[in-house]
């Protein structure tokens, strides 16, 4: 059925489960700077949104790979920087060509304003980093039409319509293909992503707690004067163990990059790399939650993704000396054996695990010696040795 969505329809899944336990800090903050936070279970859970998760497994990604991707609607005045510091244009064409750039494709572009002194495009482009350059080359491949024109002003036309801006614009590369983009605004622009990710929560119960502070003044102390103090202020924090949840659809992915399986295999173990081992760094400097997922489970499923988020609706009690990340992850153990158990283990090709945990944990499938091992053997049972997901 044309425009059915598919997202959802039988393929080749990798399911990426992690537990990872966060000490003090709020690695994700609200308009309000406070700990961003869940009622689940009738229990309130520190969360990180999946945006959040997911940007910081997109830096993560494109270093990995070695192809970076943009996400801005200030694609002109990178243009105007690339023709004036590295093409050697003069400051004021340059400006004007980034103007007319911005305002060159099928994207409206608002003028520039005291908030915004750059001609920007109403909506984010996400185009590779490559892109900036190419428009440039526009730019120069124009540059007579440029010279003659004025500055772009509300109502006026940029010169550089139908000059393949939009083609430009609708350019993508391993960044794009894996994550997806939205621009509804530049026809067959439009992106499905391959990976969906989950919000991140605390397998239990959580207080944010309220963390006064005070700054002294380094002169004022030398002279004596140690009363009071320069400034003073206060900050939300929590701790806990996360359960974090993602998924790869290699059927798009393979679609989105024209059936190129050995680039399927380098994207989706980047990915899963990158799922498995950034951090968000909000506050990083005042808290340094730089811990590595107490747990990693990687299932290969051919008909449905599957989520255990349901494992914590219930959330787990501590141990008896303390700790939630023990139980956490037999809980998951436990909640695995019985959702295989439901679904009679249809569509699970593979399911294996890599932890901390030192008992054994047969729900989760075969065990690893590192998370490499794991994501290596995932992905090639993804793919088979085919090729075909």
């Amino acid at each position: 059925m044309t425009g059915q969505n598919t997202a959802q329809a039988p393929g080749r899944f990798i399911d990426i489960h992690v537990l990872q336990s966060v000490p003090y800090a709020n690695l994700n903050r609200d308009d309000t700077n406070s700990v961003k936070t869940v009622q689940y279970g009738n229990h309130e859970r520190t969360r990180v949104s999946s945006q959040c998760w997911k940007r910081a497994v997109r830096r993560y990604f494109q270093h990995t790979v070695g192809e970076k991707a943009l996400r801005t609607r200030r694609i002109g005045e990178a243009v105007e920087r690339e023709l004036h510091e590295n093409r050697g244009w003069p400051a004021d064409l340059a400006r004007r060509a980034g103007q007319h750039i911005a305002a060159g494709s099928s994207i409206k572009a608002d003028p520039p304003s005291d908030e915004d002194p750059a001609w920007s495009t109403n909506a984010m482009v996400y185009v590779p980093e490559t892109a900036v350059a190419e428009l440039a080359d526009i730019a120069a491949a124009h540059r007579d039409k440029l010279e003659a024109a004025k500055d772009m002003k509300k109502g006026v036309k940029s010169v550089l319509l139908g000059t393949g801006i939009d083609d430009v614009l609708r350019s993508r590369n391993g960044v794009i293909n894996l994550f997806g983009r939205m621009l509804a605004e530049i026809d067959d622009a439009g992106v499905d992503g391959a990976v969906q990710v989950a919000h991140a929560l605390t397998t239990h119960g959580t207080d944010v707690e309220l963390d006064y502070f005070a700054a002294v003044d380094d002169i004022t102390a030398a002279w004596g004067d140690t009363a009071g103090s320069a400034h003073m202020g206060s900050a939300e924090f929590s701790a806990g163990v996360f359960y974090r949840y993602a998924t790869v659809d290699l059927a798009d992915l393979l679609r989105n990059i024209g059936g190129d399986t050995d680039a399927a295999r380098t994207l989706a173990a980047a990915f899963a790399e990158a799922f498995v081992l950034s951090m968000p760094e909000a506050k990083k400097t005042a808290t340094a939650p730089h811990t590595i997922p107490d747990l990693v489970h990687i299932a290969v499923r051919a008909d449905r993704p599957v989520s255990y988020a349901a494992a914590f609706e219930k959330p787990v009690a501590a141990d008896r000396d303390g700790g939630y990340a023990a139980a956490s992850r037999q809980a998951l153990d436990a909640y695995a054996t019985a959702a295989n158990r439901l679904l009679g283990e249809r569509g699970l090709l593979r399911a294996a695990w890599a932890s901390l945990e030192d008992k054994d944990l047969a729900g989760l499938g075969q065990r690893a010696d590192s998370f490499t091992d794991l994501i290596d053997t995932a992905v090639a049972a993804a793919l088979g040795e085919d090729g075909q997901a």
